[in-house]
């Protein structure tokens, strides 16, 4: 009897499992084997098998620092992510009332935009004859050549920008079931906003923060369309150095290898990530 009670379960896991295998798991097969051909090949003369492992260190070492910086600008944009959207999603679940819906399309309201449309509207935001870099001028935050675009800044600003909706929404979803009574609690016990904040609303917050955090760098890492279109090559990100390796170079194997490289380093460290803070956000909400 328990087996067959299980299998309906099993038999809805069954389509999600299908698109996976043959939109995953497929191609990320054929995307290993194509970095373990021989780099010697082209695209005009073949590439053979080869099992070169040997492409690895090789665009590890060539790339390292392209790596290094996307994982960087993911890490910044993903803090920045954090800082804004939780007194937002806090706003929208607590305090927004009657507002709430119109706040929550407000949030959502970019995506019905192309990404690349809002990447370039950041284009003119930042442009050094645009309002804010004038403004900058103005204030003498920015000296009379300084500028936004075209610097690190630009490409976490629009990092942020794109991906807060994927931090404010878990956050939102975390602090809806926010009792008010604890809150009221902590007052009753003398605790003023910022200690109720700190030890009721924020633990009570932090499965929405770890789960807001990875949907914010896991793509922020691998993007290349805010390096390219608000950076500089010396921005450059290591989704750029693979998009240009499979379209302009045609250097497959070293692209191949550099896409693992990467997934490999966003799941080293989204490991680590969980066993910390997944572990210590599960405790507290226990």
């Amino acid at each position: 009897m328990t087996g067959s009670r299980s299998r309906p379960a099993y038999l809805l896991l069954l389509p999600a499992g299908l698109w996976l295998i043959l939109f995953f798991v497929v191609p990320a097969v054929q995307l290993f084997g194509t970095s373990l051909y021989d780099p010697a090949g082209s695209l005009t003369e073949g590439y053979r098998m080869t099992w070169a492992f040997g492409n690895y260190p090789a665009a590890l070492a060539a790339y390292w620092p392209q790596l290094l910086r996307s994982l960087g600008y993911a890490a910044a944009a993903t803090v920045a992510c954090l800082v804004l959207g939780l007194p937002l999603a806090y706003a929208i679940a607590v305090k927004a009332g009657r507002w709430r819906n119109v706040l929550l399309i407000a949030v959502v309201a970019p995506f019905f935009t192309s990404f690349l449309v809002r990447t370039l509207a950041w284009q003119t935001i930042l442009s050094d004859s645009g309002l804010l870099v004038g403004l900058l001028r103005d204030v003498h935050l920015l000296g009379p050549d300084g500028r936004l675009l075209a610097t690190p800044f630009a490409v976490v600003a629009g990092l942020t920008y794109n991906f807060l909706p994927f931090m404010v929404l878990p956050l939102y979803a975390s602090l809806e079931r926010l009792d008010g009574r604890l809150l009221e609690a902590s007052a009753d016990l003398y605790a003023g906003p910022a200690a109720t904040f700190r030890r009721v609303t924020l633990p009570l917050a932090a499965p929405g923060i770890v789960a807001g955090t990875l949907l914010t760098f896991i793509p922020a890492a691998g993007d290349y369309i805010n390096a390219r279109l608000l950076g500089t090559p010396g921005t450059a990100m290591i989704g750029n150095v693979v998009d240009s390796a499979f379209l302009i170079r045609l250097d497959y194997p070293q692209a191949a290898a550099l896409s693992f490289v990467l997934m490999a380093a966003v799941l080293l460290l989204v490991v680590a990530y969980l066993r910390r803070a997944g572990a210590a956000a599960l405790d507290r909400v226990a």
